[in-house]
């Protein structure tokens, strides 16, 4: 298994780092509080975002959470579920965008070994305190995902999850993270469906026409939390950068990155079995397809019409 340092890479050539100094280029990167700081500049609303998450991390922690709460909230997600059956006790993990830490963390048990990387300094700043905290083993990194500090074809299991729909081109930072993952390793990405969206958008126009948002049931549900609540609010209502996609679209970007199309969540099929996150989908019927993703609008639109497409590397 190789250890954090050789995980890293150069943002700008893509060299080698010993000790954060860059074998090729010789730059010599930055980690304070332990976080390496592996950024190259970036365009306005790359940075738009950044400060945006940077003045109100996402998603937030409860008051005097623990491992057990962690992993409590988790458990009641079907697709955290899913993953860390699918996900090998032993694999190498990275969490590309991954805010908080959260879902790593959750991730980050038997002997697998996990690395989160994120744009944010403050959320990372969250994410170790609390592996510190729990006593979970993961390790942090500071970065763009359009060109990652980290070294390609390293990871057995990639995932990126609302993140890619938050970057100024969706399917350049697609092509980027892809290539962070193995041959036969994994790739699982979770972005904001074009139709499923649709609820949300309602909601969100709503909002900025009355300042009210009477139909969101997770704000409902945060309402005891207003940390928790806050975050959710300006993550969902007033984010400065926001994409939607369609399953068609994204298994585009797939054939573009020489990545195997595996199966999406919900299932892209009426009835799937849903056992296995990383198992190939029993069969492909266009028709279907697209009446499962109409579906998606009641499925999912309560929370925001996130859904997940899972794919292999060859």
């Amino acid at each position: 298994m190789r250890s954090f340092d050789e995980l890293l890479a150069c943002p700008r050539c893509a060299g080698a780092l010993l000790n954060l100094r860059c074998a090729a280029c010789d730059r010599q990167y930055p980690a304070p509080g332990g976080i390496p700081d592996l950024r190259v500049g970036s365009d306005h609303r790359t940075e738009a975002v950044r400060d945006f998450y940077a003045a109100a991390p996402f998603p937030g922690y409860p008051q005097r959470d623990s491992i057990a709460g962690l992993r409590a909230r988790a458990s009641r997600s079907e697709f955290a579920r899913l993953l860390d059956a699918a996900i090998p006790g032993d694999a190498l993990v990275l969490e590309a965008g991954c805010g908080t830490g959260q879902l790593g963390l959750f991730l980050a048990s038997a002997d697998r070994t996990v690395v989160g990387a994120d744009l944010a300094r403050p959320s990372l700043e969250l994410a170790q305190a609390a592996a510190l905290r729990y006593g979970v083993s993961a390790r942090f990194v500071e970065t763009d995902l359009r060109s990652p500090g980290l070294r390609r074809a390293a990871f057995d299991v990639v995932i990126c999850s609302g993140v890619l729909h938050h970057t100024p081109d969706p399917r350049a930072s697609f092509a980027a993270v892809a290539r962070l993952v193995r041959p036969g390793g994994v790739l699982v990405i979770g972005l904001y469906h074009a139709w499923a969206r649709l609820p949300h958008r309602l909601r969100r126009a709503l909002f900025r026409l009355t300042g009210f948002t009477p139909f969101d049931k997770v704000l409902r549900a945060r309402r005891n939390e207003p940390a928790r609540r806050e975050a959710w609010l300006r993550d969902q209502y007033l984010h400065p950068e926001e994409h939607r996609h369609t399953l068609g679209e994204v298994r585009g970007w797939f054939r573009e990155s020489g990545v195997e199309y595996l199966r999406a969540f919900p299932g892209a099929l009426f009835g799937e079995e849903r056992g296995d996150l990383f198992a190939q989908a029993e069969d492909d019927w266009a028709p279907e397809t697209v009446l499962s993703q109409l579906s998606w609008m009641r499925a999912l639109g309560g929370e925001g019409g996130l859904f997940a497409v899972v794919g292999m590397r060859r």
